[in-house]
C-alpha cells in the first residue's frame, strides 16, 4: 500500500476501498477479490484495504474518510451473483443480508452505529454480491466469479465520480 501522500486526490481526500470477507469460505471471499482487483489498477488517490468485517475495525478505518467504497458478500432472496449497491448515508443497510460475518458486530451494524453517532463518511457506498457457497475452501461459485468484475466496473465508475471536481454532495 502507498503512503497517505500518494493517496491524495486533487482536493486532498482519498477514496478508501475496503474488501470484506474470508478467503477460505467460498463466496465470502468476493469482497476481498473485488478490492484486490481495484488495488491491481494502482489508481492515484485510492487506498485499498482488506478486512474480516469486524464492525469496530471498519469504523476505525473509515472514521476520517470522505469517500469509502466497501465490498462484501451477502445473502438475500436474489439469485447468486446479484450485485446490490447501497448508499449508506441515504438508506439503512439491511443487517439480515450481510449475515455471513463471523462477528456479531459486522458491516450493517457498523454502518448503523456510525450513523447513530454521526460518524458515517460523507460518501459510503457498499457493494454486496449475493453468494451461494459459503463452505470451507477458496473457490467462488461460478455466478459470484462472474459478478466480481461487474461489481469492480461499477465501483470504478463511483471512484471516477468521487474524484471528479463536480462530485455530488454527501449521500
Amino acid at each position: 500500500m502507498a503512503d497517505g501522500n500518494e493517496n491524495n486526490l486533487m482536493d486532498g481526500s482519498p477514496v478508501l476501498v475496503i474488501g470484506v470477507g474470508n478467503a477460505y469460505r467460498g463466496d465470502d471471499a468476493a469482497g476481498l477479490i473485488a478490492a484486490s482487483n481495484i488495488r491491481e489498477k494502482n489508481l492515484p488517490g485510492v487506498k485499498v484495504v482488506e478486512e474480516s468485517g469486524e464492525g469496530a475495525a471498519l469504523m476505525e478505518l473509515w472514521k476520517e474518510q470522505d469517500a469509502v467504497i466497501l465490498f462484501d458478500s451477502l445473502r438475500s432472496g436474489s439469485e447468486p451473483g446479484t450485485i446490490q449497491r447501497f448508499r449508506a448515508g441515504a438508506q439503512p443497510v439491511p443487517k439480515d443480508i450481510f449475515h455471513y460475518s463471523t462477528h456479531l458486530f459486522g458491516v450493517a451494524e457498523a454502518v448503523e452505529l456510525a450513523r447513530a453517532l454521526d460518524r458515517l463518511p460523507p460518501h459510503l457506498i457498499i457493494y454486496g454480491i449475493k453468494g451461494r457457497n459459503f463452505s470451507m475452501g477458496p473457490e467462488l461459485s461460478p455466478e459470484v466469479e462472474e459478478a466480481v468484475p461487474e461489481a469492480v466496473r461499477l465501483a470504478m465508475e463511483d471512484i471516477r465520480i468521487l474524484q471528479s471536481p463536480e462530485r455530488p454532495g454527501p449521500n
